[in-house]
């Protein structure tokens, strides 16, 4: 279908020729990050987006091995094609030389950190056998790791806003614009694991081990007090991402709930 393209309410999703996903507008919010005021969509993030692309290619390399399973081998075939297309323009694209990290939508600048997905999914379309993948997570870390999650855009960002506060309009406006989400800190860990399973080096994979257990110990005590504060035994929808580091948003989200589960079961 997205070969084909699909153009229902605006959404102008298709597979360019480089055999990556375009979607959008800048008037559509097709992506988790959805806030829109009016017609107005405060993170569009309308073209080649980051997330978007590692998932399609995770989607490609699950219907290859499931036509694998089943012995068609011309499906195999065809899906085995054009993941090896995606992924090798997916890397000659996306990746960020000046800030050491990939681009949230191609011809953006922006860190975010759904750029976590090329390294977390079942099939990471990033190339390991580089340092980009291990550039990517400390550039993730370093402008975006906050106490209950990830910040969604780094503070270095003129539209950064780092409290969620004020009316329907305010709250909107700074959604995805650097408040923390709690659900984030899944992906995160999980592209965590994948740059440490991919590490040759002895020393420097002890070191990632070290800071992995670090940051999951800081996350059971940081959702552990959470937990007794706003919605008391749950997880909010989102957090400012400086000061007091207050709840907003929904008081029991399922996702931020879901993931701090998993974080907690984490030996």
């Amino acid at each position: 279908m997205f070969q084909k393209g699909i153009d229902i309410d605006d959404s102008n999703i298709y597979m360019d020729k480089d055999n990556l996903i375009s979607a959008g507008t800048e008037n559509t919010q097709l992506t988790w990050m959805d806030a829109k005021v009016s017609n107005f969509a405060v993170t569009p993030r309308n073209g080649k987006a980051v997330e978007i692309n590692a998932l399609w290619y995770n989607a490609l390399k699950t219907v290859e091995n499931l036509a694998k399973e089943f012995k068609d081998e011309k499906t195999q075939k065809e899906m085995a094609d054009l993941a090896k297309k995606v992924k090798n323009n997916f890397n000659k694209k996306f990746y960020d030389e000046k800030n050491k990290c990939l681009y949230d939508v191609l011809g953006s600048e922006e860190i975010r950190p759904n750029q976590l997905f090329a390294l977390s999914t079942t099939y990471p379309v990033m190339i390991l056998t580089n340092e980009k993948a291990k550039q990517v997570l400390k550039t993730v870390t370093k402008e975006l790791h906050t106490k209950y999650g990830l910040a969604t855009l780094s503070s270095k960002d003129k539209k950064y806003i780092a409290i969620y506060e004020g009316d329907s309009f305010k709250r909107d406006m700074s959604y995805h614009q650097g408040i923390t989400w709690p659900w984030l800190s899944g992906i995160y860990l999980a592209a965590f694991k994948t740059v440490i399973n991919n590490e040759k080096n002895k020393t420097e994979k002890k070191k990632l081990e070290e800071e992995y257990q670090k940051i999951v110990k800081n996350y059971k005590t940081n959702f552990t007090k959470a937990m007794k504060e706003c919605g008391i035994g749950t997880i909010s929808e989102v957090y400012d991402s400086k000061g007091a580091y207050l709840p907003g948003g929904c008081f029991a989200q399922g996702w931020s709930v879901s993931e701090t589960i998993k974080i907690m079961l984490e030996k």
